[in-house]
């Protein structure tokens, strides 16, 4: 692997200037990150349509601004499931972020914390939770549904001990999606990036290079369970008394599945438009789940697609009460490590309280009361 992938010293493609906007940032960890690294994250399944539906679809909504509304001070505090937050968003659960940036995880929690957020420690997370919980973040931890229901429940106890404050279980990935910027690349990790917290057993896999074959993809297949159901949601459910999100959710039907099981929270996603190629983007059917929901002691999150604070506007405005932030954070880690995380956060809360001011909304609430409409097709176009 390249050096420019493990964070050692390079050229600052933006020659010492700042970035004036979140979606910035792409183009400067693109610069950094080794080709085959930067398709994995950014790759989607199959011929990527939901991944492109996702932009599309934010793009088509507009919002109908308030005015003459006192908006000298703009509140972006919230309670995200039972974390008090300084912005309505969370770090979403990225697995390795050591590919992009040798602190890793390290780095992300640590900006997390300094913005007040919460970060969501993944299953595949590269560092430890002695570690993690070290860096004052709040943390809560991502599941996915392993094979071997006891070491499942040893992740839960580990998490719980670590402090987290929720369990987030990722409902769709029974098995990863056929991700074939990967498959063509034949992407493996390098051998000092590891599933921190799934040390032993299949764990190699993922390191074995394969021609046309993901060896992450085969690490994941061993590791998970296509068989994971309902039931198995309400056995873990009585296991722990973390609150529970589910995460992966698109139908309204299965959201109020969800919230009759006592999830505190669902996260209306399409994993970024990487499991399922022509699954419908999160923000489409965001409204429908939270009038689903609505009356119900469960919070509605979203994320796939969110690129700034604009987005998060229009997320809150239809219907969520925050989001999950994924990719941009990561592209803030691999071009500036924990700076650069820090960077992105500071732009998107800023971004967001600008956008609220404009939208004649002073605080949260106000937000969730704007009016949107739905274009025929996207008109935005970036200077």
């Amino acid at each position: 692997m390249s050096a420019s992938v493990r964070g050692e010293p390079r050229t600052d493609p933006a020659d010492g200037r700042p970035a004036l906007c979140v979606a910035e940032y792409a183009d400067r960890a693109r610069a950094v990150l080794a080709p085959e690294v930067w398709d994995w994250l950014e790759g989607g399944a199959e011929r990527e349509l939901t991944l492109a539906a996702n932009r599309a679809a934010f793009d088509r909504v507009a919002l109908v601004p308030r005015v003459l509304a006192d908006v000298g001070t703009r509140d972006t505090a919230a309670t995200l499931v039972r974390s008090r937050a300084a912005l309505p968003v969370a770090v979403a659960p990225v697995a390795y972020h050591r590919l992009f940036h040798p602190e890793g995880e390290l780095a992300s929690a640590r900006a997390s914390a300094a913005a007040g957020v919460p970060f969501t420690v993944g299953t595949l997370s590269s560092v430890g939770f002695e570690e993690l919980a070290k860096t004052g973040a709040t943390l809560w931890f991502q599941l996915y549904w392993l094979r071997d229901r006891g070491r499942l429940l040893d992740l839960v106890r580990a998490a719980e001990e670590a402090g987290s404050e929720a369990l987030v279980v990722t409902a769709d990935v029974p098995y990863m999606g056929r991700r074939l910027r990967d498959a063509r690349n034949a992407f493996a990790l390098p051998e000092d990036v590891r599933a921190a917290l799934l040390e032993g057993g299949a764990a190699g896999r993922a390191h074995e290079s394969t021609t046309a074959v993901s060896a992450v993809a085969a690490h994941t297949a061993e590791l998970l369970s296509p068989g994971v159901t309902w039931a198995d949601l309400e056995w873990l459910r009585g296991q722990t008394e973390l609150p529970l999100v589910v995460k992966g959710v698109l139908d309204p039907a299965d959201a109020q599945r969800a919230a009759s099981i006592g999830a505190a929270a669902v996260v209306v996603s399409n994993h970024g438009g990487r499991q399922l190629d022509r699954a419908v983007p999160a923000v489409t059917v965001l409204p429908a789940v939270a009038e689903a929901l609505a009356g119900r002691d469960c919070q509605v999150l979203m994320d796939s697609g969110v690129r700034g604070g604009s987005d998060v506007l229009t997320a809150l405005a239809l219907g969520a009460c925050g989001v999950l932030l994924g990719r941009p954070l990561i592209w803030g880690l691999a071009a500036g490590g924990e700076a650069g995380c820090t960077d992105v956060l500071d732009l998107l809360a800023a971004e967001l309280r600008h956008a609220l001011g404009l939208a004649g909304c002073a605080d949260l609430r106000a937000a969730a009361e704007l009016r949107t409409t739905t274009l025929p097709c996207p008109t935005w176009s970036t200077p």
